[in-house]
């Protein structure tokens, strides 16, 4: 009961009193890319998996609430943090790269937990600059969150941090782990 109160009163001090709509141009998915769980983790991993060349945004942007962000890790001489992108704003930033170079990531290992419709996932992952690449040139874990809206799954975030020498991958997020 006391959940509840404080969401009504959140909700009163907001304004917010309905689901916040996607707008009316923002690019629909395709019904296969967003039917599990699994379908849509690899629509993320497909789209922006390639040689270089573009992406297609479209596709990847569909996945992803309008509000969504994406959220690398970054490291400097003088420490991490995180940084904040919508949908849009990873696409215009990654095209240029994409367009140069190859890039393949695949899911290794998965670990996930699920309460109603939100469910997170630790996805573990290897990247490549060819699809025959003999060895990645990265690893690291995405943490997807992910909503159900009882049509379809929807990104609402992916947090991610690459493996480092000071920070490899703990044993219970590789395969077999």
């Amino acid at each position: 009961m006391r959940a509840l109160i404080l969401l009504l009163a959140f909700v009163a001090c907001t304004g917010t009193t309905a689901a916040q709509p996607v707008p009316e141009d923002w690019p629909v998915a395709a019904e296969a890319d967003v039917a599990s769980v699994d379908a849509i983790l690899a629509a993320v991993y497909d789209v922006i998996s390639g040689p270089a060349g573009p992406r297609d945004w479209d596709r990847f942007k569909s996945l992803f609430r309008p509000e969504a962000r994406l959220i690398p890790i970054a490291s400097t001489p003088d420490g991490s943090f995180p940084m904040y992108w919508s949908p849009g704003e990873y696409a215009e930033r990654a095209s240029g790269w994409f367009a140069q170079q190859g890039f393949f990531e695949v899911e290794i290992a998965r670990t996930m937990e699920q309460y109603g419709p939100m469910t997170h996932l630790f996805s573990t992952y290897e990247s490549y600059d060819a699809a025959d690449a003999p060895e990645p040139f990265a690893r690291g874990i995405n943490s997807f969150q992910l909503f159900n809206d009882g049509d379809r799954w929807w990104v609402v975030n992916i947090y991610w941090q690459a493996e480092t020498g000071a920070l490899p991958i703990p044993d219970q997020y590789l395969p077999g782990g």
